[in-house]
């Protein structure tokens, strides 16, 4: 289960940094989707997939006997799930606000109109 995942993180890497290094800016914002998507699933592969309880001490016992599912990196991958988010609203209303007044999303386009502004 790891490698399928080890091999998704890496397919999402490589396709966020190839949609990033495109001219236009809807993929640029895709690119960015999919590499914080890449991101999350790393960061839950480090925390490592435990097949387990929740970490809860019962009142008995002064420590955990079982496995338990780690909570930080769910959390930090919560997290970033939020964040992510944010950037990418942001983004998208920047995207349309750019492209009202410019009327195109090519960078190299958006680059010329500023030289004759």
């Amino acid at each position: 289960m790891e490698i399928l995942l080890a091999l998704m993180t890496g397919i999402l890497y490589a396709a966020g940094i190839y949609m990033i290094l495109r001219r236009s800016l809807v993929k640029l914002i895709l690119g960015l989707i999919l590499l914080g998507n890449g991101v999350n699933l790393l960061i839950f592969l480090l925390g490592g997939i435990t097949k387990g309880k929740p970490p809860v001490i019962p009142d008995d016992a002064y420590a955990l006997g079982e496995a338990f599912a780690a909570p930080l990196p769910q959390a930090l991958i919560l997290t970033a799930i939020v964040i992510s988010f944010g950037l990418q609203s942001f983004a998208i209303v920047l995207l349309k606000r750019a492209y009202k007044v410019v009327k195109t999303d090519d960078l190299d386009e958006m680059n010329t109109t500023d030289e004759n502004a």
